[in-house]
């Protein structure tokens, strides 16, 4: 299995002569999709799912049924490439997607804030050539099969890194690689300088970014 690192959470496998990739968000080149036989889409968050991209893609999407229905929805030029994916805890059903084994995890993105709904989020374990990767999205649910390599999310605005790494260890994968990264980024900073805009505002109380250098 060859695997590709795109643009913040979007990676791209390849085996066997088919190609699918995963989340092809809005911090993620356009180019991450040509080619692809499939695409897998974990939640509905705009770093993860993107539609010109999808559009670009011309192949199928699968992910969970509320954004199925969603994209159905906002971009019904998508419909007849749209499949659903079965999702439960911890585990969904199995399917085949070009070519690939995947093992839906999981069933909920991870709390950003008490005051923020979590969203449905579907993680996967690909399998191919005797290789398997899991990708979770934006969610620690641990794996319930072993897995040879692991693409963790290294941060965002609901994680810590002492759960990044417990749950690192619980996965147990051989090789460990880190995506989900723009948020070390300037695009990825306005995410959360959004979240702490928004809920400090609400209290009437000023967030505002300090640049290096800059007085205040």
């Amino acid at each position: 299995m060859r695997i590709t690192k795109f643009g913040h959470s979007c990676v791209r496998l390849e085996a066997g002569g088919s190609t699918v990739v995963l989340d092809p968000g809005g911090f993620t080149d356009p180019e991450a999709v040509d080619g692809a036989d499939a695409v897998l889409v974990t939640h509905e968050h705009f770093d993860h799912v993107e539609v010109e991209r999808l559009r670009r893609a011309d192949a199928d999407i699968w992910t969970h049924a509320g954004l199925v229905e969603q994209l159905r929805a906002d971009a019904p030029d998508l419909a007849d490439r749209l499949h659903v994916v079965e999702t439960g805890s911890p585990s969904g059903a199995e399917l085949t997607v070009a070519g690939f084994t995947v093992r839906p995890i999981g069933e909920w993105h991870a709390v950003i804030h008490d005051e923020i709904p979590r969203v449905h989020n579907v993680g996967y374990v690909l399998t191919a050539d005797g290789t398997s990767a899991y990708h979770p999205g934006d969610a620690l649910t641990e794996a319930d099969v072993p897995v040879d390599v692991l693409l963790l999310p290294a941060t965002a605005p609901w994680s810590k890194v002492a759960e990044t790494i417990d749950f690192a260890r619980a996965v147990g994968a051989p090789l460990t690689v880190p995506i989900h990264e723009a948020i070390f980024s300037e695009p990825g900073r306005g995410v959360i300088d959004t979240h702490l805009q928004r809920f400090l505002g609400e209290r009437e109380l000023d967030y505002r970014r300090v640049e290096v250098g800059q007085d205040v």
